[in-house]
């Protein structure tokens, strides 16, 4: 069937440009004393069409594989691909027409004929790699925010609500603590679960090392609590971006185009988030605002763990992991004694407080 309607596709072709050029060409070639009727367009016209159909025998079977091969390919791809990537060839042929429109003005034979056909196959093309290259970009900004929450009034409000999607990344999902959060209400909004971190998940889940194994199922198990024990409304971003490879640049550039907020205990990424402009949450930082508040002076009761690194030193931590350095502590390792906080020294990597034990403060 397909054959046959490229046959009738070339005859009417044929038949066209014989109509049109077949006379002229025969009075140029001047052959002489020819029948008028063979000049006619219309003899034109029939000598055209069977030269085309004759063609066909040779043409039509590639023709036609070429056209199944195209099929196929369309068939295969993803229907976002075919849709946005016809969007983007129609608007592209739209402005190649506008284009086109003062060029077809100009009487210049080059520029009123040969530039819009190559204005219309370049922009054309442009807007097709535009349509299905950006389709991740585009499905999202269309379609993102209000699958996860709200009708927009204006782009301001849009911008707003976008600011309650909370996006997680790897770490704070094995991590756990964010789990706990949810469940105190602290965290408000959409949770956002990339399906690019699922599939991190899920592989480091199936490593053959025991220690990331259990790190993965952890995280997985955690998901799991968020999902089915949580008030919280969590949704599956199942997008992605073919073109970035890093989990880490995939999260921030879902977050700029979502006007999410990053949730991670990652120090390096939370870096990038804020050299991108990206809004972030880091749950480190969360843990280290909410530590009991010590003051020098206060009196503690620890128990001592271990040596310090300096000479009579013992090490002894707060239920929260605050290290704790006790001048003079090493006499004390094992026991509970009590201490009076001398100092305390706030550093990027957490909070240390130095002390001395008490019998040694009424000693003095």
């Amino acid at each position: 069937m397909l054959k046959r309607i490229v046959q009738l596709f070339f005859v009417l072709v044929g038949g066209t440009l014989g109509f049109l050029f077949i006379p002229e060409l025969i009075h140029i070639i001047n052959l002489g004393e020819v029948p008028s009727w063979v000049t006619s367009s219309y003899a034109g016209a029939v000598f055209g069409a069977i030269i085309l159909f004759i063609a066909t025998f040779w043409l039509a079977d590639y023709i036609v594989n070429v056209m199944k091969l195209l099929e196929e390919a369309i068939v295969r791809a993803p229907v976002t691909d075919v849709l946005f990537g016809t969007m983007g060839l129609i608007i592209g042929l739209i402005v190649a027409y506008l284009i086109g429109i003062p060029l077809n003005a100009i009487n210049i034979p080059i520029v009123s004929t040969v530039l819009p056909i190559f204005v219309t196959i370049f922009v054309g093309y442009f807007g097709f790699q535009i349509g299905f290259k950006k389709r991740d970009e585009l499905i999202n900004l269309f379609t993102l925010t209000r699958s996860l929450g709200k009708k927009k009034e204006d782009e301001d409000h849009a911008v707003e609500m976008g600011k309650q999607l909370k996006i997680l990344d790897t770490s704070v999902i094995i991590d756990g603590r964010i789990a706990d959060i949810c469940k105190t209400g602290f965290l408000e909004g959409t949770l956002v679960i990339p399906e690019f971190v699922l599939e991190e998940l899920q592989h480091i889940a199936d490593s053959s090392d025991v220690l990331k194994r259990n790190r993965g199922r952890r995280g997985l198990d955690i998901l799991n609590k968020i999902q089915k024990e949580l008030p919280t409304n969590v949704e599956i971003y199942e997008g992605d971006f073919e073109d970035i490879s890093e989990v880490d640049s995939k999260l921030v550039k879902l977050a700029k185009i979502s006007h999410g907020i990053v949730v991670t205990n990652d120090f390096n990424l939370n870096k990038v988030c804020e050299l991108q402009g990206v809004s972030v949450l880091n749950i480190n930082d969360l843990a280290n605002a909410v530590k009991p508040v010590v003051l020098p002076g206060e009196e503690l009761k620890v128990q001592v763990i271990k040596d310090g690194k300096e000479q009579h030193q013992g090490v002894a931590y707060l239920d929260d992991g605050t290290m704790i350095v006790v001048e003079g502590g090493r006499d004390f390792i094992g026991k509970h004694i009590d201490v009076v906080v001398t100092s305390v020294l706030q550093t990027s990597a957490g909070r240390m407080i130095f002390a001395k034990p008490k019998v040694l403060e009424k000693a003095l």
